[in-house]
């Protein structure tokens, strides 16, 4: 049987160079004057999951 890719999950998740997975972080949309410009730039490339989420991710996406 042939293991199949959630695309859902393909189109939120970028590989790094490292092999670890970069999801969008969120709080970035909209009422960005209310916000401080520490926390806009901490938010700024993204957020690198974690080993356990790593391993759920690594499930959904076989081929990767």
């Amino acid at each position: 049987m042939t293991l199949k890719t959630r695309s859902g999950v393909k189109k939120r998740v970028k590989v790094t160079g490292t092999g670890k997975f970069k999801v969008g972080q969120a709080w970035k949309r909209h009422l960005l004057s209310n916000k401080t410009t520490k926390s806009k730039k901490r938010n700024k490339y993204g957020l690198v999951l974690s080993a356990s989420e790593t391993h759920k991710i690594r499930r959904q996406l076989p081929h990767i």
